[in-house]
């Protein structure tokens, strides 16, 4: 059968569900293989160093480097508190003593006869993995982390930003194609993960941050506002690591873009449930996609759920997005994959394929101009 291979967007209404969850570096694993977990259950910890501090001590206490270690109040490897004495002189007038004081709280990391510096370390800081969705371990990669599965709905985005975050899915709108106001953002949906249509303007997304909205779903933004919530232009870079308050995923691109009807009706049919959601976006090599997780069966899989096939090619009937003008966003099925290269209307002659969208219109579109969509 003719195929071609192309990157996909996966939107699945029911699916299983695999993520690694990993430390930044080796700690302890928490979890066992066959537990039951909670997306905001802590499955695994380590501890990153604290951030080194330097002190000159010889300058400040007027003395030799090789002599310091007969200054010295405290040796390597003993607790400090922030403003605690360290090292201090002992001269015959009491008034002319010199103390050298902690300027953290932490531990004497190093003490050099050679340079006169005192090294101090602060405490490690503590970074805790999560679960981030319910579901069980179905794997545990010693002190690195481990693998939680579950079943559930699965939708891909064309761009986020912010970090993982778990809440209630409410919907915002009645159609895919409304516009989200500020009217329409209301207090109680504090702590939850909000579903809009077409659009969101800037001031829109700060009154939900106000209210504490977690997450929001949109079909477009204004890549011009993009700069107003992060603070900065983003460049060509992966993202998900911004601290803006909220995580912000677009289904669609950028500008006034009716939210596909499928991705709409699939969210609004899991209102109510608890959703988990990850904005971390990279366009580049290794590409990654903004994610929103619904399990529907947290603790069994029956492994009878549909799973998508990695890198398998279009296919006669697989449903597909443009994601380049003048088709931007519409969504069909394909209907021919010819494979002989063909000129097109920028006088490139490139592989095509023929898509019938949903109106019944067929056009011709460069393969590259296409995602796949698992419907």
């Amino acid at each position: 059968m003719t195929h071609a291979y192309t990157p996909g967007l996966r939107i699945s209404e029911k699916t299983k569900i695999a993520i690694r969850r990993t430390l930044p570096l080796l700690g302890d694993v928490l979890a066992k293989k066959g537990d039951v977990v909670k997306a905001k259950d802590i499955v695994a910890v380590t501890h990153l160093p604290g951030k080194v501090h330097a002190t000159n001590a010889v300058n400040r206490l007027g003395i030799q480097p090789k002599d310091l270690m007969d200054y010295m109040l405290k040796k390597e490897g003993d607790a400090v508190q922030k403003n605690e004495p360290i090292a201090e002189t002992r001269p015959w007038i009491k008034m002319m003593k010199s103390v050298l004081q902690s300027p953290i709280t932490g531990t004497i990391e190093t003490i050099s006869t050679v340079t006169g510096q005192i090294l101090l370390r602060e405490p490690p800081r503590p970074i805790e993995v999560y679960a981030h969705i319910d579901g069980i371990v179905t794997e545990v990669m010693e002190k690195e982390g481990v693998v939680v599965e579950t079943v559930g709905t699965y939708v891909q985005g064309i761009f986020g930003v912010g970090g993982e975050t778990v809440g209630e899915l409410v919907i915002a709108v009645d159609d895919p194609d409304d516009v989200v106001t500020a009217e329409k953002i209301r207090s109680e949906y504090k702590d939850k993960i909000v579903v809009g249509g077409a659009f969101i303007e800037h001031a829109t997304i700060e009154k939900a941050k106000n209210i504490g909205v977690k997450g929001i779903i949109i079909g477009g933004f204004n890549d011009e506002d993009l700069k107003k919530i992060l603070g900065y232009d983003l460049g060509v870079a992966i993202t998900g690591s911004e601290e803006i308050g909220i995580t912000l995923i677009i289904t669609e691109g950028f500008g006034n873009i009716q939210m596909a009807q499928r991705t709409f009706e699939l969210l609004k049919s899991r209102e109510g449930a608890q959703a988990s959601i990850n904005g971390a976006t990279q366009i580049r090599a290794g590409v990654v996609r903004p994610e929103i997780l619904i399990p529907v069966a947290a603790t069994q899989t029956t492994g009878k759920e549909d799973v998508a096939v990695a890198d398998r090619g279009m296919e006669l009937g697989d449903s597909v997005r443009v994601i380049r003008v003048p088709y931007f966003g519409k969504i069909g099925k394909i209907k021919s994959l010819p494979f002989s290269p063909q000129l097109i209307e920028t006088e490139a002659t490139v592989r095509i394929l023929e898509v019938e969208f949903t109106d019944g219109t067929i056009a011709i579109v460069p393969r590259t101009n296409v995602e796949m969509i698992e419907m």
